[in-house]
This record gives structure tokens, sequence and C-alpha cells, in this order.
């Protein structure tokens, strides 16, 4: 379930769609209905994290494939601004576009790129090289099979460590 978790975290909302006219994106896409702000709990940075919405101009579209499989596409931005209130440290983080796609036969794939936030379970990130909560840039693929094992591929590079920068 840390897995399915972890691949969650990483889409970012995309479940939460409201069904708004996209400015011009055509038939089908929706903005996506975040709050305005957030909190992310001490279990993830020893710390509990502040997050407030900046922009969200991030919308999807839901399709089914020929295979059956479920397609969320992501376009837009979203950009946030978190806050360690213990010391009033913030950082701004940017989420870009993606294509999460849930198969008939039980595995998700998130595929991500541009900048994105990422939050990994301490043993995920070990196992990644990855730092717990993070920003990168570039392609991001991550997987959850049909027997729940989780893998996540970073071809580019870890803009931020979002942990390390607030504390």
């Amino acid at each position: 379930m840390v897995a399915l978790g972890a691949l969650l975290s990483m889409l970012g909302g995309v479940a939460a769609a409201t069904p708004a006219l996209a400015g011009g994106r055509g038939d089908g896409w929706e903005l996506l209905d975040l709050p305005k702000t957030f909190t992310v709990g001490a279990d993830v940075c020893g710390f509990e994290i502040q997050g407030t919405q900046l922009v969200n101009k991030q919308f999807q579209k839901e399709f089914e494939a020929a295979d059956g499989s479920t397609i969320f596409l992501s376009t837009g931005a979203l950009k946030d601004t978190l806050t360690n209130p213990a010391n009033g440290k913030s950082v701004t983080v940017s989420t870009g576009p993606a294509k999460f796609v849930g198969h008939p036969d039980g595995p998700l794939t998130a595929l991500e790129k541009g900048h994105q936030t990422g939050i990994l379970s301490p043993a995920d990130a070990d196992r990644f090289g990855l730092p717990v909560f993070f920003e990168s840039a570039g392609a991001l693929t991550a997987t959850v099979d049909a027997n729940g094992n989780f893998s996540v591929s970073l071809h580019g590079h870890v803009v931020m460590d979002v942990c390390a920068a607030l504390s």
C-alpha cells in the first residue's frame, strides 16, 4: 500500500477535477479543483509543511483507450509555495504535464515531464536514490505493477530536496 500511496502522491490530485470548461482546450478538459491551502504532515520531512497554491491552471482529461486502459492527461501549470512554519523558510515548486494510465490488468503508470513534485517513503527514497520530498525536472516514470511493486525512474535531475531546503 505504501507503493500505491507513493504513486498517488505523485499524481498530485489528478482525480479531483471539477467539470469546468477548460478555456479553449476543447471538449473533455476539466480544471483540477485543488485546495488553496494544504498541510504536508511531519511524517514526510520530520516537520509540518504549510502549502499555499499560487497558480492553478492545471487541467485534465480522462478517456478509455482501445485496450481498456483508463488514461488521464494532465496539462497546464500548478505552482505552490511550501513553508516550514517552525523557521519561516519557504520554497516554490511547480508541477507540469503528465499522463497517468490505469491498465485493465491492474498496473498503474505515471509518465511525467517538465517540473514535478514527488513524495516517497524513506525506504523507496533510499532504494531509488531520491529525496523523500523533491522537485524534479525532466522525464519521470512511476509504476505500480499488478502485484503492488512500486518503481520510479528519473531521466532528468532533482531540482530541489524540499525537506533539506526547508530545514
